[in-house]
């Protein structure tokens, strides 16, 4: 049955519209995205059926390109418009985010980090600028690749500090591998930074490190 003959409170979209987004299913939301099906399947059973293929809607959503346009239903324009949409609602979270006091909003900071730095298939070492009210002034991805005492320079860190004039800094980098746990390496980086950007009176308020969960450096006692 197209999804035009179903009841009109069980169509997504006007679903949407009288409940609100968060009322609708993965695959409801999944469908209001791809607008229609293919032969002999609605949009809806489409969506459960890639949902299925890929394990679950981040999955999908992070897949690569030539992973996401092999499947029936989906191809190079459909990923164009997947990566607006996503992009769009990382500048909206990064825009909100500017606009508050970053210590009296840790829940979305750390969720405005993990929305950065999680499904990144490669380590990201980045700083969140702030001013002297503790507001945002920019997220910088600063370093990529194994994140070890060779491969993140404080000079730099310094350096792109004093440029966005700012009066502290969050340092943090994702693990790939899912394990949030603190290297050695992280721990020695950290106090590296700390120390170089004390003698220009920046200071450092927390190390975050995103895996499957979020580990913050402050609630540990290592900064």
């Amino acid at each position: 049955m197209a999804i035009t003959d179903w009841p009109s409170e069980e169509r997504p979209r006007e679903k949407l519209l009288l409940k609100g987004a968060p009322s609708l299913s993965d695959a409801e939301l999944l469908a209001i995205f791809l607008r229609t099906g293919i032969a002999g399947i609605s949009a809806v059973d489409l969506s459960r059926q890639l949902l299925t293929d890929f394990g679950s809607l981040r999955a999908l959503l992070t897949a690569p390109r030539d992973a996401f346009c092999r499947h029936k239903g989906l191809g190079n324009a459909k990923y164009a418009q997947l990566q607006a949409v996503m992009e769009m609602a990382n500048r909206h979270f990064s825009e909100s985010l500017k606009r508050k006091d970053c210590l009296s909003s840790p829940a979305d900071t750390m969720a405005y980090l993990h929305s950065q730095l999680r499904d990144r298939q490669h380590e990201v070492f980045a700083c969140v600028m702030l001013d002297n009210r503790n507001r945002v002034i920019a997220f910088r991805e600063m370093f990529r690749g194994t994140i070890d005492g060779a491969s993140v320079y404080p000079r730099e860190v310094v350096k792109q500090a004093l440029a966005d004039n700012a009066a502290g800094v969050i340092l943090a980098h994702n693990h790939p591998s899912g394990v949030a746990e603190p290297s050695q390496a992280d721990i020695q980086i950290t106090e590296r930074l700390k120390k170089a950007l004390a003698l220009v009176d920046i200071r450092v308020l927390d190390h975050v490190i995103i895996g499957d969960e979020t580990l913050c450096f402050s609630e540990r006692g290592l900064i």
